[in-house]
């Protein structure tokens, strides 16, 4: 009876242990020699003039003193930008866009007309941060400027003037205004946006109507002989407005297109979008819920424009996505002020893991927004300066840069409430390295995953971990570095296979050498 009882015993403990046991996520990478470069516009940025964005925010003026400056923008975020390599910065908006008028923002600051931003918080602006402050700023950064004209309000003959300012090397009216005003090479800007959310703030209109004005605006953009080709960029659909892609592909000719854009936020009820720290976790899987939905939103619309454009000249941009929350309601001027948690860690690295691959198309996108604004990579209170949970996420994944994706395909992806937990990217680059980029969205359960990275022939792994105790841990004045970095040295290397457990709500990346 002692002998049953034992092994009786024994067995009930092995079935217990084999029942909790919990298979790895199988993951495999293949190289592919026609996979497509992981373009470094992927992450861009964006500034609007909207709250804090822009003053109070990215400029502070070059006649303050207690804030350290260059030509009136903050050192400390000019410094912060810098170590992120941004690739390029949208401005000045937005919807904002529809409503700025560029002269106004040129020439002595004391001439400048006031304007009221109609759209963000009714605030009167001064336009002392113009066209020369805003490239200027690009050049200091080394990032290409993405200029979004008027459409809504303005002219064609307003949008020529532009790119005539900023671009022509000759003798014209407005390349002479620009030496006038203190500039006397252009600054060669290359992408521009042909209107913004033309379907609604830019104007309201009709996708048909749209694709007869953008190619009205188009036809007069193109360079003078010798100049920067500018690269056009029509004002593209809404989340799931495929009929609105479809339109712009089958209704403009190609060759005045360079580009569509698309827009999408983690918003899951535009009229209760729910707190951006003290949320539970029903709204955190809700959040999860639409920021997932860019993989189909972005597949969807890339099929429409494979029918009409299969050679792929056309490409995508996302230029405004991130999670949008309601505004923190204690910040002075806070509109659309948020702050920035773990569940915008989770936001930010699946969805660049979608971007890096359908890198086929997406050849753009710009996080929203860049300095106190929606998910914005930094927060700053008078003198003071923070970097957010999604700055250091943009800093990880900067290995992606302008490297070769490789492919990858998770086998029976385990479920949270129905979506998939893990999401991942990889990319090898031209110094001997590959970047793996995996999140773990279930706020619960750590995840055992396995590499098949068979014929890759990596060595010397090594990685870092983003991640905090809670979903909604932030980085405060108080406590900056509560979220940052960690060395993550659970990845086991053996043979072609990559082992290890990703913690709940947490975001690593991977970084192998290559024979």
């Amino acid at each position: 009876m002692k002998i049953l009882k034992y092994v009786t015993i024994t067995t009930a403990f092995f079935f217990i242990t084999f029942s909790n046991a919990q298979s790895s996520i199988k993951v495999s990478l293949m190289e592919d020699a026609e996979a497509p470069i992981v373009s470094k516009h992927i992450y861009g940025h964006f500034a609007e003039h909207l709250g804090r964005c822009i003053y109070e925010g990215l400029y502070v003026g070059e006649e303050n003193k207690l804030i350290p400056n260059t030509a009136g923008v903050r050192n400390d975020i000019i410094e912060a930008l810098k170590e992120l390599d941004i690739p390029n910065l949208r401005w000045p908006g937005g919807c904002f866009a529809d409503t700025y008028h560029w002269k106004d923002g040129v020439g002595p600051k004391e001439d400048r007309p006031t304007m009221v931003n109609r759209w963000w918080g009714g605030t009167t602006e001064d336009n002392s941060f113009g066209t020369h402050n805003f490239l200027n700023l690009c050049e200091v950064l080394g990032a290409e400027p993405y200029l979004s004209a008027n459409v809504g309000s303005g002219t064609v003959q307003e949008l020529i003037d532009w790119v005539q300012y900023t671009n022509h090397d000759g003798i014209s009216p407005m390349a002479d205004w620009r030496r006038e005003n203190g500039r006397e090479e252009p600054w060669k800007v290359k992408y521009w946006g042909v209107g913004n959310e033309t379907w609604g703030c830019g104007g309201n209109m009709t996708a048909e109507y749209y694709a007869d004005i953008y190619r009205q605006y188009a036809t007069f953009m193109p360079g003078w002989s010798g100049e920067t080709e500018v690269y056009r960029i029509a004002s593209g659909a809404s989340e799931d407005d495929y009929h609105w892609t479809e339109t712009l592909m089958k209704n403009v000719p190609h060759e005045l297109m360079e580009a569509v854009a698309l827009h999408d936020y983690a918003v899951f009820d535009w009229s209760d979008k729910g707190p951006s720290v003290n949320f539970d976790e029903e709204v955190y899987f809700k959040s999860m819920e639409q920021a997932l939905k860019m993989e189909e939103y972005v597949t969807k619309h890339i099929e429409i424009m494979d029918k009409y454009d299969p050679e792929g000249n056309v490409d995508l941009l996302v230029d405004e996505w991130g999670g949008w929350y309601d505004a923190e309601e204690e910040v002075k001027n806070g509109v659309l002020f948020q702050q920035n948690t773990i569940r915008d860690v989770m936001i930010a690295g699946t969805v660049l893991n979608t971007f890096n691959n359908h890198a086929r198309r997406v050849k753009m996108a710009n996080l929203a927004q860049m300095v106190n604004v929606l998910q914005a990579v930094i927060l700053t209170d008078e003198e003071k300066m923070i970097k957010t949970p999604t700055y250091h996420v943009m800093h990880m994944y900067k290995v992606h840069h302008d490297a070769k994706l490789v492919p990858s395909t998770i086998k029976e992806n385990p479920q949270y409430r129905g979506l998939p937990v893990l999401s991942v990217s990889a990319s090898k680059d031209e110094t001997g390295k590959i970047h793996i980029s995996l999140v773990n969205i279930d706020p619960e359960k750590d995840m055992p995953v396995e590499f098949d990275i068979a014929g890759l022939g990596i060595k010397n792994i090594k990685g870092q971990l983003l991640t905090s105790d809670k979903l909604q841990d932030h980085n405060s004045f108080d406590e900056p570095e509560k979220v940052t970095p960690k060395e993550f040295k659970g990845a086991k290397l053996k043979k072609d296979k990559i082992s290890l457990t990703i913690p709940a709500h947490s975001l690593i990346v991977l970084q192998g050498e290559y024979k």
